[in-house]
């Protein structure tokens, strides 16, 4: 909803699982390192190096899972996972928005064997395959589509779900500069990805995180990456990349309910930056009465102040959608006009009774923000329609009736980027005026 996360598409945090070291096909002496691999001959001669895919190869992940297949990255750890048996929560967090491999390498191919599972909706037409972005020494350089894996074939009309399965596919990059260089791959945002096997021309090592400051952020299915063109250009994404920062993505499609447990890997995750966005999910699914909103609020920035102090924290309210307005949840997705559109159900009658709506959400923020600065003066507020207000939805206008689109990702990335890190804003260099 936001997100019902019909088209939901780092820090190094990756490796609180068990066997988060042990890459798929680890054996003999050194495999578990992580510039560790071994050579084999491939096809049309290719001398391959296979490079066991550990936890120190990769970032933007809370917690690694083995799998009969690989590693599957989540974002949330597991014990936030056996707190909450809702199967849209552990479909969003499986999902890996901004997890992505890095290493350093001077091979002109890689490619990556992964073991995908795609949404489907019966009734409605498959959606554009997930996206892998390729990065060289911090710039794009490529993006692929993958092939085979599952599919969670969903009935919208009882919530029934089936999985179909699938082979394990391969992602090919070529044509990459045979120097060394800093490498990295985007894992799609929208496809739950168990990483298989990586190969390489040349030998791949570990890259040591850097100085770069660590921006964690959560939100819903916008900040998950709905309709965006690729991991790398979600919202959260291309503004960390305007920052100069490592992203940390929490964004969780349908699943931004102010959870303790979400509250609680928060507060556990090394962060210099800060950033929570709520209130539509809370909307959408008619969740809670202002009653409870308020203190809600309240408990999920304690928990994140105690692990994060004086970190800078943002709240930002909802983003403007004229479909919840003025009228309260839930939300649910109509098909008459032959797309998928998402519509508000409620009754705007019921608002003075404590029903909430983005008007009402954005307003309570302001006013928590307002009383807790004054205690907390590394607590700030940022306003929603500021990334993306009635003048862009009349310009680029919410083809679902609640997601941007990628031209309205781009925006919310350079306006974020802008208002939050640069001169005088809360993320701002320690350096800059």
């Amino acid at each position: 909803m936001d997100d019902f996360s019909y088209d939901s598409g780092p820090g190094s945090q990756a490796g609180s699982g068990s066997d988060a070291d042990a890459g798929p096909g680890a054996g003999g002496p050194g495999a578990g390192g992580p510039g560790a691999g071994c050579r084999s001959g491939g096809p049309g001669g290719t001398d391959w190096v296979t490079t066991p895919i550990t936890a120190p190869l990769l970032r933007g992940a809370l917690d690694l899972e083995r799998t009969e297949h690989g590693l599957l990255p989540h974002r949330l750890p597991a014990r936030a996972r056996a707190q909450c048996a809702d199967e849209q929560l552990a479909q969003a967090e499986s999902q890996p928005s901004g997890v992505r491999l890095v290493f350093r390498t001077e091979a002109t191919v890689v490619e990556l064997d992964t073991l995908r599972t795609v949404m489907g909706y019966r009734g409605v037409p498959p959606r554009p395959d997930g996206a892998y972005d390729l990065h060289v020494d911090g710039r794009p350089a490529g993006r692929a589509t993958g092939s085979g894996g599952k599919v969670l074939m969903v009935d919208l009309a009882d919530g029934s779900r089936e999985t179909i399965p699938g082979p394990v596919g391969t992602v090919r990059f070529d044509g990459l500069p045979g120097r060394e260089k800093v490498v990295e791959v985007w894992l799609p945002y929208n496809e739950i990805t168990e990483l298989v096997a990586l190969r390489t021309d040349a030998p791949v090592e570990a890259v040591e995180p850097g100085g770069r400051r660590v921006w964690l952020h959560h939100g819903s299915s916008i900040s998950h990456g709905s309709s965006a063109e690729s991991a790398a250009t979600t919202w959260p994404a291309l503004a960390a990349a305007a920052g100069g920062v490592e992203l940390v993505n929490l964004g969780f499609g349908g699943s931004a309910l102010l959870d303790p447990f979400t509250a609680r890997a928060m507060r556990d995750t090394p962060a210099d930056l800060i950033s929570v966005k709520i209130g539509i999910n809370l909307v959408n699914l008619d969740l809670m009465r202002l009653r409870a909103f308020g203190p809600a609020v309240h408990g999920f920035l304690d928990t994140i102040r105690e692990g994060h102090p004086t970190a800078p924290l943002v709240v930002l309210s909802p983003v403007h959608c004229p479909a919840q307005e003025d009228t309260p949840g839930p939300a649910a997705p109509d098909f008459s006009d032959g797309k998928m559109e998402f519509k508000a159900m409620g009754d705007p009658a019921e608002v003075p009774l404590g029903k909430l709506t983005l008007r009402v959400i954005r307003r309570e923020l302001a006013r928590i923000v307002e009383q807790r600065a004054a205690d907390d003066p590394w607590l700030s507020y940022v306003d929603g329609l500021r990334l993306y207000g009635a003048a862009d939805f009349a310009e680029l206008p919410l083809p679902d009736q609640l997601h941007p689109d990628a031209a309205g990702h781009r925006r919310m990335g350079e306006r974020f980027g802008a208002l939050a890190f640069g001169a005088g804003g809360p993320f701002a260099a320690p350096n800059t005026p």
